[in-house]
């Protein structure tokens, strides 16, 4: 593949034209804010690309996807660089953090969102008519990257996943048309679209419905470490009868010795019961107080919080920093798997280990629908670490893949692509779908991208192996 660095003094004319036509910015190399430019959220990702464009409108994305076809540049998309599968190196990098425009349509429920959007620009305004989008756990995240690969969030069992709520994609597709993607219209892209991921082309816009939340009574039970195996079990009896209003987790975490967490927490190895229920206050509180009355916990942060607040759940962080994240579906918390999530969690390299109960609204979406799978497992696993070096990334690596190992039969088989990134995104991009599945997609990445130019998005190929 021939980079634009290694021709530039032949196309300077054609560098020109292209900066002409595209309302943002196009940056290479030779530029004093190229860095800043190529940089990602997750900082353990430091890739070169030959040429960025920072898109402002759905003409700059044609004007960049067309330029990258003239000179045989891969093109890699980016809103926020949180889940980096492939650094992009060497190919046109198109940033799409200024396109972020959101229209709330109160009477229809719907909501019409740019594709550089974060969450928060969609959350805010349609809070302000009294409905709630289904975000994830941080509302810093980039909507359409989270949407593309499923969408998991505090409302999922209710509402089901995010990308279950869409009604169109505006795509940019590989030979640079602007095309809608819906059910009436090119349904084959919007089926792969809908838990596929972003290999098919780009996303310029979105709709999805919106939901009438305004109120959740959320929050964080906080148990010493030394409970973790009975505040495990306990979880396992009390999701069997969960309502499909309270979507929840439980979390082992390791807190770093840093100012920013709360003095009690600070340096300390927890495990905390985290949830949000999406339904009347006393409902919730009456659910939590079952936990109360069994056993009073270090720290009670359940509360009554307007949706707008739902971040602080999670209080995931907001600031880019090392990230690596990995996980899988799980069958069951067996005493044998709680066991091994509380040894691996617990003092180790992890930062974060945790265990989402999925079901409710996600199981009961016709599977057909859409590309998303494994729908029928009961539990999502989620492991984050911060890898502040190379090695500290080599070590926590081989510690998950020991953990997962260990977990043997609790474990699915099937992952979630969204607690997936770098290589082994890349390698286990197949086992996120029923076989059946992963075969349409390489139909569908075939028919709209035959020669994988958008090849840093999820693993599809354009022909079967």
């Amino acid at each position: 593949m021939t980079t634009l660095n290694a021709m530039m003094e032949y196309t300077a004319d054609m560098l020109a034209g292209l900066r002409a036509e595209v309302a943002g910015a196009v940056v290479t190399p030779t530029d004093t804010d190229y860095d800043a430019a190529r940089r990602a959220w997750n900082l353990t990702v430091d890739q070169y690309p030959a040429l960025v464009v920072v898109a402002e409108t759905a003409a700059d994305v044609v004007a960049a996807v067309r330029f990258a076809r003239e000179f045989n540049l891969d093109i890699a998309v980016q809103s926020t660089g949180h889940g980096v599968t492939l650094p992009a190196d060497d190919c046109l990098l198109l940033v799409t953090e200024r396109m972020t425009g959101v229209t709330i349509d109160a009477e229809a429920r719907i909501a019409h969102v740019q594709g550089g959007a974060q969450w928060h620009n969609v959350l805010g305004p349609a809070q302000e008519v009294g409905l709630a989008p289904l975000l994830g756990s941080s509302p810093d995240v980039g909507v359409v990257g989270y949407t593309l690969g499923g969408g998991m969030g505090w409302l999922a069992r209710k509402y089901g996943l995010a990308t279950d709520s869409v009604v169109y994609f505006d795509v940019v597709t590989a030979d640079g048309e602007l095309i809608r993607a819906s059910a009436d219209e090119h349904n084959d892209l919007f089926w792969a679209l809908r838990g596929g991921g972003g290999s098919f082309g780009v996303i310029t816009a979105l709709g999805f419905r919106l939901y009438p939340e305004t109120v959740v009574y959320g929050g964080n039970l906080i148990y010493p470490i030394e409970m973790a195996r009975d505040v495990f079990a306990r979880y396992r009896d009390w999701i069997t009868a969960a309502p499909d209003a309270l979507t929840s987790a439980i979390v082992i975490i390791n807190f770093p010795p840093l100012p920013m967490v709360p003095e009690p927490l600070r340096g300390q190895t927890v495990v905390m019961v985290r949830g949000c229920y999406a339904g009347p206050v006393e409902e919730g509180e009456a659910l939590v107080q079952q936990w109360i009355d069994w056993q009073t916990p270090i720290m009670n942060m359940f509360q009554a919080l307007p949706f707008s607040q739902v971040g602080m759940i999670s209080s995931d962080p907001s600031d880019p920093m090392p990230d690596m994240v990995s996980g899988g579906w799980m069958r069951e918390l067996s005493d044998e798997a709680i066991d091994t999530l509380i040894r691996y969690g617990a003092f180790s390299p992890l930062t974060v280990t945790e265990v989402r109960h999925a079901g409710g609204a996600i199981a009961r979406v016709d599977p057909e629908s859409a590309a998303f799978s494994h729908r029928d497992a009961p539990l999502l696993l989620c492991l984050i670490g911060v890898p502040f070096s190379p090695d500290a990334h080599t070590a926590l690596s081989a510690h998950i893949v020991e953990m997962k190992k260990a977990l043997g039969s609790a474990m699915h088989g099937g992952v979630y692509m969204n607690f997936l990134e770098g290589q082994e995104s890349r390698q286990r991009t197949h086992e996120a779908y029923l076989p059946d599945t992963y075969r349409r997609l390489i139909a569908v990445k075939a028919k709209y991208d035959p020669e994988n130019v958008f090849c840093h998005g999820f693993n599809i190929p354009a022909r079967a192996n």
